[in-house]
């Protein structure tokens, strides 16, 4: 069973910066893709970022301040978020897919993260 544990959330003020991490274990197979998600109450789930065998996709409103990368030897994901905004502030969740006897996917637990003067 493959476990997705987020790090780095909390609360920064208007044009700060936070790093997020998510770190995959219990796969004998590699992450086909990793990404981070966002939700605020009422609202959907939203992508924010994602990294597909080594290709980059982003939201149009995080263009530019959120970087995404991931470090393959860790299997780990990680999310630099610069010159954030309060209209940043969510849960943001770490998502994998793996491939082996079909797709799977799967969630992590979620981490705060609060933009406010």
């Amino acid at each position: 069973q493959v476990q997705l544990v987020e790090s780095g959330g909390g609360l920064v003020h208007p044009g700060g910066s936070l790093r997020l991490s998510c770190a995959a274990s219990g796969s004998s197979f590699s992450m086909y893709a990793m990404g981070w998600y966002r939700q605020v109450p009422g609202k959907q789930r939203e992508l924010v970022a994602r990294i597909t065998l080594g290709n980059t996709n982003y939201a149009d409103s995080v263009k530019g301040r959120l970087t995404i990368s991931e470090d393959n030897a860790k299997n780990t994901v990680y999310l630099q978020m610069n010159s954030l905004k309060p209209e940043d502030t969510a849960v943001y969740y770490c998502n994998g897919v793996v491939y082996y006897s079909g797709r799977h996917e799967y969630w992590g637990q979620g981490t705060q993260v609060t933009v406010s003067s």
